[in-house]
């Protein structure tokens, strides 16, 4: 590869780093320049995990129109390599590159992308032979559980953070217009430059994709059963088809839940409901300043719906657009049953939209 390419590298992670962290130049790390970093042979279960992952993380680098950035990426398969939307959604043609663990660099195409969960994914023709795969879990990981947060935070390439898993099912705000559903929260050290890595457990499998830092040791990360529905998509078709209700809500406090003779404050009360979308002329949106004149949605397919994040979750993890799903609602203090069919999302409208409207 070009002599060149290196150089423009660490011009990029030096830029990124000092704007960061005041300026000081920062070098790469040992294990991208033929260094092991194994300390004599500690016996530290981090380190054998790294050593059994890295290989398989890559740093992303992007030039397009608004300047150029990176972030993390890791590989799936024998031509795929995950990341974040965020990370190349600005790229111009051929403004993607990527560097494995060995140095070696690597121009790929976009696969494809998607704005709602924050997920690309890029093909490789010929990955490098000193690469490995990382294995993305179908299931929830546990509250508590450890893991460590691989790629390059503030261009420091190749590192590694620990953590545990502090929370599941959060729901955060994309630039998208709609919620990130089911997010997994992580107090493992998240910084600009980790966006598209992989969170992994000791085990060595990917529990979430990193995309966001909130600071004061708060981090989230795309869950696992959203990426393992989004990936295969956009390597089959460019594109995922996410299930829309169109709907706005808000969640159900003693107040409302008095108003509408609920016993107990749960559920989710629609504040509002998009013209023309699939809930239009089903459900019923509150009035302002009157909470009990709206529907409160209190299950899914029989299945308990207690606040917004389980909405949103069960719709982007248990449903497809073109399904009927029936929604228990209270409705003038009384229950009944509804059936939507869902539709697809429509395109991405900035601005950013609310924790939790719109599902």
């Amino acid at each position: 590869m070009s002599s060149e390419r290196p150089t423009r590298r660490r011009a990029l992670r030096t830029i990124g780093a000092a704007v960061a962290v005041g300026g000081f130049g920062i070098g790469s790390s040992g294990a991208q320049n033929g260094e092991d970093g194994d300390g004599g042979g500690v016996d530290s279960p981090y380190t054998a995990v790294y050593r059994d992952t890295i290989d398989a993380v890559v740093l992303v680098t992007v030039s397009g129109r608004r300047g150029g950035g990176l972030g993390s990426g890791f590989i799936i398969d024998d031509q795929h390599v995950v990341t974040n939307d965020h990370v190349v959604s600005s790229a111009a043609d051929d403004g993607v590159e990527i560097q494995f663990s060995n140095e070696e660099w690597r121009t790929p195409s976009i696969v494809g992308t998607d704005p709602y969960s924050d997920l690309a994914v890029l093909r490789v023709e010929n990955l490098p032979d000193a690469t490995s795969e990382l294995p993305i879990v179908d299931r929830e990981p546990a509250i508590g559980q450890e893991v460590l947060a691989l790629g390059n935070p503030l261009g420091l390439d190749a590192s590694i953070s620990q953590g545990i898993i502090s929370g599941v099912d959060r729901v955060l705000p994309s630039p998208s217009g709609f919620s990130i559903p089911a997010a997994i929260q992580t107090d493992a050290p998240v910084n600009p430059g980790n966006s598209g890595g992989p969170l992994v457990s000791l085990e060595g499998e990917v529990f979430g994709v990193v995309f966001a830092g909130a600071g004061q040791a708060i981090g989230f990360a795309i869950s696992p059963r959203l990426a393992t529905r989004v990936i295969p998509a956009l390597i089959e078709d460019g594109t995922y088809e996410h299930p829309y209700m169109g709907v706005a809500v808000q969640p159900v406090g003693p107040e409302i839940a008095d108003a509408v003779d609920l016993e107990d404050a749960t559920g989710v009360l629609v504040t509002e409901v998009v013209p023309d979308a699939p809930a239009d002329g089903i459900l019923e949106p509150a009035t302002p300043g009157q909470p009990g004149s709206g529907d409160v949605i209190v299950a899914i397919d029989d299945q308990q719906i207690q606040n917004q994040a389980q909405l949103l979750s069960s719709l982007a993890l248990e449903t497809a657009p073109g399904d009927t799903i029936e929604l228990t609602v209270v409705r003038s203090g009384d229950e009944q049953s509804v059936d939507v069919t869902l539709d697809s999302r429509p395109e991405p409208k900035l601005p950013q939209a609310s924790i939790g409207s719109a599902p």
